[in-house]
């Protein structure tokens, strides 16, 4: 496509409240803090989402780090480039080291914008073939393990088609002992977003009679190594997030036996072109990959749902509906999933919803504008 000379860039904090409080291993959330980007070029606006938390527990970064280095770093450059291809932009900030949330935050807007600006569906622009895309949810830690059946009956109820719940240490055999209990063999798998160590192997061997479709992240974050070691003392297959940040890691952590599934997650990773090269690579070695989930808003949740076209995602993934987790979402319509369990996938240009300006603004706490020089 012909350049396009970025005219403004809006950089927004929300915060929006969760229906429901979220508890992993590293602690409890009742909002979602966010930041959204919107790039403005000849009159079309792409939108962007920045996934990192509000604090440096799943990564490094957070919300305001994101902010600190969006704001001093990497919109500056943009706007002084004026246009960079999405799938170049990475190359382009190379020599900023690390940051990959606030990195993706950028690209994700720039292929919005492309995909607009170009009148096609994102996800056809990813190269993306499905258009129905199944869902599994993601259920946090709750008070009792009561609480934990009742909610997994709900989204059963509700069709989807896996059942992730997360697990650290006092929290995991008996529970998963109680859902086996009452739900036989439903599709479920385990998110322990790295609470054990190989000490705890006893654990994860007594893990392999519930049949679990993997277990996900179950050592350090940024581990390699140690999961080999776990991978072969156990029959359950191991799951890697946190440590596969680029097609590098993917690549090491697959010669060396260390998973046999990757979730893939763009902010994680850097962007849609990254996680494209890591779904390409285990395509190509036949490893299945899924899309996780960051309790995305609607304009991030719509970006998964593009990713999520592209074939050999082929495990649901956490790309569950609006509904799970806000009353009203920063897109419009709201991510609805079908009684099948599925989302359909829309044909309108860019990531296929409009972002609710009148909500985005109410729920706005701090909002910077940036414009290239001499305007």
């Amino acid at each position: 496509m012909a350049a396009i000379r970025i005219d403004r860039v809006i950089l927004r904090s929300i915060r929006l409240p969760l229906l429901h409080f979220f508890e992993t291993s590293f602690g409890r959330s009742y909002d979602k803090e966010a930041l959204l980007l919107e790039l403005q070029a000849d009159g079309v606006s792409g939108w962007g989402e920045c996934v990192s938390g509000e604090g440096p527990f799943y990564s490094y970064e957070d919300f305001k780090t994101s902010w600190y280095v969006l704001s001093t770093f990497l919109l500056p450059q943009l706007l002084e480039t004026g246009w960079v291809d999405p799938e170049s932009y990475a190359q382009s900030v190379e020599p900023i080291r690390g940051h990959p949330m606030a990195k993706a935050t950028v690209e994700s807007a720039l292929w919005d914008l492309k995909a607009r600006s170009e009148e096609r569906p994102l996800w056809k622009v990813l190269g993306g073939t499905r258009t129905r895309i199944p869902c599994g949810v993601s259920i946090g830690i709750q008070d009792s393990v009561q609480e934990l059946l009742e909610k997994i009956q709900i989204e059963l109820e509700r069709g989807y088609r896996k059942i992730k719940v997360k697990i650290k240490p006092g929290w995991d055999l008996d529970v998963l002992d109680a859902i086996r209990d009452r739900f036989g063999s439903i599709p479920l798998m385990a998110d322990a977003n790295s609470a054990y160590r190989l000490t705890d192997l006893e654990t994860f061997v007594a893990m392999d009679r519930f049949e679990l479709m993997m277990i996900e992240q179950p050592l350090y974050h940024d581990d390699i190594f140690e999961h080999a070691s776990l991978q072969r003392s156990i029959r359950t297959p191991i799951c890697l997030d946190e440590s596969i940040e680029h097609a590098r890691d993917a690549s090491a952590a697959l010669d060396l036996g260390s998973c046999r599934i990757i979730n893939i997650k763009m902010g994680r990773v850097g962007g849609a072109a990254e996680a494209r090269r890591i779904h390409d690579l285990c395509q190509a070695r036949g490893i299945p990959v899924w899309c996780g989930g960051m309790l995305e808003t609607g304009i991030g949740r719509a970006h998964n749902i593009a990713l999520s076209t592209l074939e050999n995602f082929s495990i649901p993934g956490d790309v569950s509906a609006s509904r799970r987790y806000f009353e009203r979402d920063t897109i419009q319509p709201a991510v609805t999933v079908d009684a099948d369990g599925c989302i359909e996938v829309s044909d309108k240009p860019g990531i296929g919803f409009e972002p609710d300006l009148e909500f985005i603004d109410f729920i706005t706490v701090k909002q910077r504008v940036f414009s290239p020089m001499g305007k």
